[in-house]
């Protein structure tokens, strides 16, 4: 499957890509086709996110030139992450232009699943991701010691991205040391979060990702305002302030890093494979 960049040279052409973004989310409902619109206008790619089944079928409804979608099962929906629910997943992760299993981790802040229940869902969906040859997109949150015993006694350690990055240096070291790719959002802008300009700091820029994570978390100029996803050129253009290099030159790794890590020029597996 050809991807849809254009021609132009990404180390020119000032466009971002949105790794993460939450558009089946009823925030958009009422004008969802115009966010599409005006965020494809400006940005190569869309990747929308699912969390739970429901939200990651109609994710998969959103898929057209310019977007992809995930499947999985956050934390927060993890006790109902039954067999059932991991073989729809499964299933949509087959389909074209599924690019990864996500967003799936571990949350410990709201515990709005019991944690046991976290770990089995994270450990299942790691597995899968690894027979499917997909990447996954992973989120923790207060969860970094139990989160790492998980992926450090996977069979196989996972690939794609550490998504809405929200460690300390220490931690963006361990998720490079796993092979992850590290993606920051909106947050990293704000006033009081210098830990996270301090992790983008350490984090190579082959291995830098950015997102909205819309409709939350909208960037300072923003804050308070409904996210979208062309608004992730506010966190790219922070971050490349903090790497000291110039947006577009960002803007240009950016899109390299997101092929690579979530594979967005290439075909997911075919039904029965």
């Amino acid at each position: 499957m050809a991807h849809e960049c254009p021609a132009d040279n990404a180390m020119t052409k000032y466009r971002w890509v949105d790794t993460h973004c939450h558009l089946q989310h009823e925030a958009f409902d009422a004008d969802r086709d115009a966010v599409l619109e005006r965020s494809l206008a400006e940005l190569d790619w869309i990747v929308v996110i699912g969390d739970s089944v429901a939200s990651s079928e109609r994710g998969c409804g959103l898929v057209r030139a310019g977007v992809y979608a995930t499947a999985g099962i956050h934390p927060h929906e993890a006790k109902h992450a039954d067999a059932a629910a991991l073989a729809a997943i499964e299933a949509m992760a087959r389909r074209e232009r599924v690019c990864a299993i996500g967003e799936i981790g571990l949350d410990y802040h709201y515990d709005f699943s019991p944690r046991a229940d976290q770990r089995r869902a994270f450990a299942a969906q790691l597995d899968m991701a690894a027979r499917l040859g997909l990447p996954v997109v992973i989120h923790c949150r207060e969860a970094e010691d139990d989160l790492a015993a998980i992926i450090e006694s996977a069979s196989s350690k996972p690939c794609g991205v550490m998504h809405c990055f929200g460690g300390d240096a220490a931690f963006a070291g361990r998720c490079l040391d796993w092979g992850l790719y590290v993606s920051f959002a909106g947050n990293a802008t704000y006033p009081k979060a210098q830990p996270l300009r301090e992790a983008a700091a350490v984090v190579p820029v082959e291995r830098l990702l950015v997102e909205t994570d819309s409709p939350y978390l909208a960037p300072q100029p923003l804050r308070g305002k409904r996210c979208e996803p062309l608004h992730v050129r506010y966190t790219g253009e922070a971050v490349a302030q903090i790497k000291g290099i110039p947006p577009e030159t960002l803007a240009g790794h950016i899109r390299e890093n997101a092929m690579r890590a979530l594979r967005l020029s290439v075909p997911p597996p075919s039904a029965g494979t």
